[in-house]
């Protein structure tokens, strides 16, 4: 393997190969807070309408866009971007990106779920046999079969699946939980595909999930490194993190470098430099850093002394075994005997070696520097121990808790201090969320030194009904789809699945009883944003159109089945959805006390808050004095090596381990099972295969809209090395395939890819048809084997081989 030479592209660089976001901070109310009233009669095109009411996009990307829809004769008939807000990164315009200005046509997608659905007796889930029902008739069977089913195996077989479709709801969100809740309660989940590894991991060095600096903070960075991190194309819009990057960058032009297998979005429109790197190799490049860092003498010695725990041998904690810092791992003295230099590392990540210590130099050099991970980097089978490691970077040079720097985690934000509609699970046991394909299949094995099971020392019972509230998850984001739909076609294991849904996803195709929903422009809601950077806010969600079809609000749904079940009073305490609405609001005020009365929130659609501090810096209590502001970790101080992790790591079990199942204190890199290394040398299945969060979808929401898979078709992207040996020209149809299965979609041949790996947009929907997924879905080829310590997916770590089909 030998990287080769640089070739330049305007003012970026990349390198082509030969071979081979938390914490708390005081907020204050704007006092611009412009808007546009909601009962309009005239258009700003200049057309008539009846009204024009203020909505949002809730899909999870973590933005929450503002819509306004334009409705004449009960019709949408144009949907606007936010007309409040400024041009400039305190108080953005939240404009919408391509999925959320396509609203309109999820709403009138002629493929919505128009009526309550049961599949046909005698039918195969996932055969598209379906028969129309009442909704009195489904509410019945859901009520009837939830009680046979907690008499026959306990209130533990139920479990509420986790789903994230309308993670951006609050009583849509909310409803479901509340009233499953008041039924007796559920087994819950913990972690999430997003970022399981990381909010696991992480409290083991700081005590608890850190966000790091704002991207806005970058303004006072000297560098900007944004690994594995990719804001423009996952977190797109002006009420989101794509917008900081982009106006901090144009404003401020701090030096940026983008480290990432693929030349991604963020890297073209922003970077100075993209560093080309293997995937899941992430902690040997760190070490090198470090090694070069600490063998010229340019790590913040007084910093470690200060703050951490763990980093030489005089700082270790009691017990801790001779050699076990992470300088004796760098050095070369820990049990693996291996000096981490750069052409060590090199080796690995195919990083050419002088690149590595020109790297390690500018980072120790740039006072302040900002390292931005992305979430990426941790859903690999080492996950935990890559996003540890990046962290390691800021500690070494001294750039937690300032102005500029950060912790190396991903980007930070300020919350909105919105009151939530939900209820208190009465049921403590919880599974990771991982691992609910095995709780069904076999619940009863899954344990909490095993499998993460927390509440209880195992499982009472496998899972019998579930409950997939706007999700696709079952059969589109879970693992090994193909041995997933096993799992469901046996019916004795889970007895029933009732999904709600708008569309008839694939996991809807999976199940017995389909409710449809309303989308968000059907109904009534009050949100908060969620990854907004220094500017938080609130919107009011309004009706725009009468539900369509024969669908129902979540709420509504909710309270026809606890009047089934005898409960509608408690469920409901009396009120409809908008009194709810309006109680919520009430009690946000109590936080907000600025906060708009219902009528003026009605007009003007956003209220925001900006961080007084100008900026979000994490961490920055700690830093001016760790003796008063201790973290919540046993020494109170940073821990790069956990004494913790090191205990846990003599209590838990890997029955019939793969390469890399290990829990260890510090955050080395780990060689995995299908990782760089089988990669190499597996000449069956040769190529690294990840999956990119993908323009045209938010997972899988969006994925059958016209005008998004029309401005963004599935393609999977393909080294120009790679596919050249293969006879591959771009355009061409390929299949991808392992021992788990078959996907088929068209090719992009791209320079814009690590040779060696190949990307597939993740979120396309399931669609097998003669033993290969005619979707595209990445899931079909990735591995039910969860990371270590967090048991969460690890879906970017697969061995593929690609041929023209």
């Amino acid at each position: 393997m030998s990287p080769v030479t640089d070739h330049r592209v305007s003012r970026r660089t990349f390198v082509t190969w030969s071979g081979v976001a938390g914490g708390s901070a005081a907020l204050v109310a704007t006092a611009a807070h412009l808007g546009m009233p909601s009962r309009a009669t005239a258009s700003p095109t200049g057309r008539e309408v009846d009204k024009t009411v203020w909505n949002s996009c809730l899909v999870n990307c973590g933005s929450r866009c503002v819509l306004r829809f334009e409705v004449k004769d009960g019709t949408i008939v144009r949907e606007l971007p936010d007309s409040s807000g400024t041009n400039e990164i305190v108080d953005p315009q939240l404009r919408p990106c391509v999925r959320g200005r396509s609203l309109r046509r999820r709403v009138y997608d002629p493929n919505r779920i128009k009526k309550p659905m049961r599949r046909k007796p005698g039918t195969l889930r996932g055969a598209g046999e379906w028969e129309e029902i009442s909704w009195d008739e489904a509410m019945e069977t859901i009520a009837s079969e939830y009680k046979r089913i907690v008499s026959t195996y306990g209130q533990e077989s139920i479990y509420n699946q986790y789903a994230s479709g309308v993670t951006g709801g609050n009583i849509i969100l909310g409803s479901w939980s509340r009233l499953l809740s008041q039924m007796g309660g559920y087994v819950g989940w913990y972690g999430s595909y997003s970022t399981s590894q990381i909010t696991r991991s992480m409290p083991f060095m700081y005590g608890k999930r850190f966000e790091s600096n704002s991207i806005a903070d970058s303004k006072h960075s000297k560098l900007v490194i944004y690994w594995g991190n990719n804001p423009v194309e996952t977190r797109m819009s002006g009420g989101n993190n794509m917008w900081s990057a982009q106006k901090t960058r144009a404003d401020h032009g701090v030096r940026t470098i983008v480290i990432d297998p693929r030349y991604s979005d963020t890297a073209v429109t922003i970077a100075d430099e993209w560093i080309p790197i293997a995937p899941g190799t992430d902690a040997a490049l760190v070490a090198a850093l470090a090694y070069v860092m600490i063998t010229e003498d340019l790590h913040d010695q007084e910093f470690l002394d200060t703050y951490c725990v763990g980093f030489d041998e005089d700082h270790m904690p009691d017990g801790a075994p001779a050699h076990a810092s992470y300088r004796s791992y760098v050095e070369g003295l820990g049990p693996d005997g291996t000096v981490k230099t750069p052409e060590w590392a090199s080796e690995i990540t195919g990083i050419p070696a002088d690149r590595i210590r020109s790297l390690a130099r500018e980072i120790a050099e740039a006072k302040p520097c900002s390292i931005l991970q992305g979430w990426g980097i941790q859903r690999q089978a080492n996950g935990e121990y890559s996003c540890r490691a990046i962290m390691i970077l800021p500690l070494l040079t001294g750039n937690v808790g300032i102005n500029g720097g950060g912790n190396g985690s991903r980007e930070g934000t300020i919350p909105f201090p919105l009151a939530r509609f939900g209820g208190e699970n009465p049921i403590l046991t919880k599974i990771p969320s991982f691992k609910w394909s095995e709780a069904i299949d076999h619940g009863t094995e899954l344990t909490a030194t095993k499998d993460g099971i927390q509440g209880r020392d195992a499982l009472e019972t496998n899972f019998k009904m579930m409950f997939n509230i706007a999700g696709n998850i079952t059969m589109n984001q879970h693992s090994d789809l193909n041995a997933t739909r096993e799992i469901l076609l046996d019916e004795t294991k889970c007895e029933l699945i009732v999904t709600v849904d708008t569309h008839m996803c694939a996991s809807a195709q999976y199940s017995d009883i389909v409710l449809p929903s309303t989308t968000n422009a059907e109904e009534v809601d009050f949100i908060g944003s969620e990854y907004a950077g220094d500017t938080a806010y609130a919107i009011y969600v309004d009706q725009a159109i009468a539900p369509l079809h024969d669908t129902k609000s979540h709420y509504d749904m909710c309270t026809l089945l606890a009047e089934k079940m005898g409960m509608k009073e408690e469920f409901t305490e009396g009120r409809t959805q908008e009194e709810w609405r309006s109680h919520l609001i009430e009690e946000t005020r109590a936080a907000v006390p600025d906060l708009w009365s219902e009528e003026e929130f009605r007009e003007k659609g956003v209220f925001r808050i900006n961080n007084p501090e100008g900026t979000f810096v994490a961490n920055r209590d700690f830093r001016e004095d760790p003796s008063a502001n201790p973290l919540e970790t046993p020494s109170g101080l940073i821990e790069i090596y956990s004494q913790q992790l090191a205990e846990m790591a003599e209590e838990w079990e890997f029955p019939n381990p793969l390469p890399g199942d290990v829990l260890i204190p510090l955050p080395e890199y780990v060689p995995t099972w299908e990782g760089v290394e089988e990669a190499r040398t597996n000449e069956t299945y040769p190529l690294q295969c990840i999956g990119h969060h993908f323009k045209g979808r938010t997972h899988s929401s969006y994925a059958t809209i016209d005008w998004t898979v029309e401005a963004h078709p599935q393609r999977i992207w393909i080294s120009t090395e790679d596919a050249a040996a293969r006879g591959i020209a771009n355009g061409d149809l390929i299949e991808v395939f392992n021992d788990r299965g078959r996907i088929s979609s068209p090719a992009l041949v791209t320079p814009r890819i690590v040779p060696g790996v190949i990307s597939v947009p993740q979120g396309a929907w399931y669609d097998l048809k003669d033993g290969i997924d005619q979707g595209g879905c990445i899931n079909t080829l990735t591995k039910i084997h969860a990371s270590p310590l967090s048991k969460g997916n690890p879906q970017h770590t697969n061995l593929v081989q690609v041929v023209k089909a």
